[in-house]
């Protein structure tokens, strides 16, 4: 049985240092990882001089994990579905595991089932409660209106 571990980026461009929250996604993956695991990072670079999501979670790992892949391109949930089906399928993962926080979870489960299709297990963990700003709460909340036709989207994609 082969599984995936999903690693999904976050920064709001206020540094070029791993975010917080990233970190904290990296450390609740780690709490998942097993030595069998493939890990995927996803998440791309806010500006041009720095560092990608993806690589700055890579540098960072410190948990088990047999394979490590890194997805530079994915720029939103829609491209990390699609990052995390690709690699699911090129491993021919039979289960993978989300990890995000939790405010984005159910939104980045809906996209990544979409583009995964049926035939692999999916599970969502999150990180711990993390405070949710009230504008990233309308950022989230407006995204749900767009989620259903990027879903269509994501099937599309497999």
């Amino acid at each position: 049985m082969t599984r995936l571990v999903a690693v999904l980026g976050f920064s709001d461009g206020s540094c070029a240092d791993l975010h917080p929250l990233c970190e904290a996604r990296l450390a609740r993956a780690a709490e998942e990882a097993t030595p069998d695991d493939v890990i995927l990072f996803s998440g791309w670079a806010r500006g041009p001089s720095q560092s990608t999501e993806a690589d700055l979670m890579a540098a960072s790992w410190t948990g088990p994990g047999r394979v490590h892949l890194v997805d530079r391109a994915a720029r939103t949930t829609l491209g990390n579905a699609r990052a995390v089906a690709r690699a699911a399928r090129m491993v021919d993962a039979d289960e993978v595991v989300l990890v995000t926080s939790r405010w984005h979870a159910r939104r980045a489960a809906t996209l990544v089932r979409a583009a995964l299709g049926s035939g692999t297990l999916l599970r969502t963990v999150t990180t711990t409660a993390e405070p949710l700003p009230p504008r990233r709460r309308a950022r989230e909340a407006g995204a749900w209106l767009v989620t259903p036709a990027l879903a269509l989207v994501a099937a599309r994609s497999r």
